[in-house]
């Protein structure tokens, strides 16, 4: 009985001392070799183009990783690196009244993001990642585009964040 105990404990602590992957109270599961991000300038190459847009892209995703992870950036090459452009960027009609007046409309961004992760390349992606808000169409689109436009970042780097860094 005592041997099956010592066993049972040994086995235990191997594999706790064995794991590879590092899990935190942020849902991130990174690699322990895993030391460096790299975020390459988002462009914005949409044909209708918010000139904050890029910059607060690109950013809110270092920030994401700089703040959540454990992960150091770099300029370079990083473990995990990101690169990508804004490919998308509309306002359309949603919500069509009777009357074939919009009730609402919608903001539509649309990013295409390129995942290499040097320590394990099979989690490598490409792939677009799109999000939107509604707003009232009583509203003018200048003066609620900033909200918007951030609150849909937000959506988008949570789902760049899972896909990279949660295995989600």
């Amino acid at each position: 009985m005592q041997a099956a105990k010592s066993i049972g404990i040994a086995l235990i602590a191997a594999a706790c001392c064995g794991c590879s992957v590092k899990y935190s109270l942020s849902g991130a599961s990174i690699p322990l070799e895993a030391k460096t991000v790299s975020v390459e300038l988002f462009q914005n190459i949409a044909p209708q183009v918010n000139p904050t847009l890029s910059n607060h892209f690109t950013e809110a995703l270092k920030e994401r990783f700089v703040s959540q992870t454990r992960l150091a950036m770099v300029d370079d090459l990083g473990d995990f690196a990101f690169s990508g452009q804004i490919t998308n960027y509309t306002v359309s009609p949603v919500s069509i009244q009777s009357n074939e007046t919009a009730a609402q409309n919608r903001l539509s961004i649309s990013v295409r993001v390129r995942f290499a992760n040097a320590i394990d390349p099979k989690s490598d992606f490409d792939r677009t990642f799109t999000h939107y808000e509604d707003f009232d169409s009583s509203q003018s689109f200048t003066d609620v585009e900033d909200q918007l436009m951030q609150a849909i970042v937000v959506k988008i780097i949570d789902d760049i964040f899972n896909a990279s860094a949660a295995n989600w």
